[in-house]
């Protein structure tokens, strides 16, 4: 995992689906939204830091103020802690909870035409987003920002792996160059993340998944748009067979 002060390096890009600019009356709600998002898409993971208070207004477009009692209030629902000294700052304290199925089953119920409205929707963004990445020719920190991700990916826990498959999904939205599509990518991905959450963690699944991973990342970097647009849709087509057949 990365360290804080390489965290802040890659900053430029690295959460900006989400840090992205509040823009109706409501600063306060739509700031806790937002941070909330960032954390339950794994963007930040339980221990990592947020970025610095005076950063994250400006990415933001909130007054200080307002930023400091959305985390004051994430900070009370036990999301978040801050803590003081020369490597204080305000760190990530949510942990996914346990799946409850059946109470997944019944929102999957609820939703009823619009699941499948919503995984088509990411299938269309995600291998678009993936033949963009690979169209464009990346810097060298990008191209280690994507190895980066999914080096995290393959290494991470059971407890990690969702936040940190997310992480990689959002890296692959972040490096095509185009803001509207991250940002589409991160609410299309939120509007998922519970189902996708409660999908059992699987051996052969997560084997398999990594395989997709790992080809997807190679044909980004490569510059093979073919490939890319093909591993992704391969990848996202097995989630929404495992998500169908647990959940439906």
């Amino acid at each position: 995992m990365d360290t804080a002060d390489e965290r802040d390096t890659q900053m430029d890009w690295q959460g900006g689906a989400i840090f992205r600019p509040v823009r109706t009356g409501n600063a306060f709600e739509e700031t806790v939204e937002r941070i909330l998002e960032a954390i339950k898409l794994g963007v930040f993971g339980y221990g990592d830091r947020l970025p610095a208070e005076r950063e994250l207004a400006a990415r933001l477009h909130v007054s200080r103020e307002t930023l400091r009692d959305a985390i004051r209030s994430l900070q009370q629902a036990g999301c978040v802690e801050s803590r003081r000294g020369r490597y204080g700052g305000t760190f990530v304290t949510y942990r996914l909870p346990p799946p409850d199925l059946g109470e997944l089953r019944r929102a999957v119920q609820d939703m009823g035409t619009e699941l499948e409205d919503a995984l088509t929707y990411r299938l269309v963004l995600e291998t678009g987003a993936s033949e963009q990445a690979a169209r464009r020719t990346l810097t060298a920190d990008e191209r280690a920002y994507l190895t980066g991700r999914l080096t995290d990916l393959e290494e991470a826990t059971a407890e990690e792996y969702r936040q940190l498959d997310s992480r990689f999904h959002l890296a692959i939205a972040e490096l095509t160059g185009s803001h509207t599509l991250a940002t589409g990518i991160a609410e299309s991905r939120m509007r998922l993340n519970d189902l996708l959450n409660a999908i059992p963690m699987l051996e052969r699944n997560i084997m398999h998944a990594s395989e997709q991973h790992r080809a997807m990342a190679e044909a980004i970097l490569a510059g093979d748009i073919e490939a890319a647009r093909r591993s992704t849709e391969e990848h996202l087509e097995a989630t929404a067979a495992l998500l169908r057949g647990f959940l439906g």
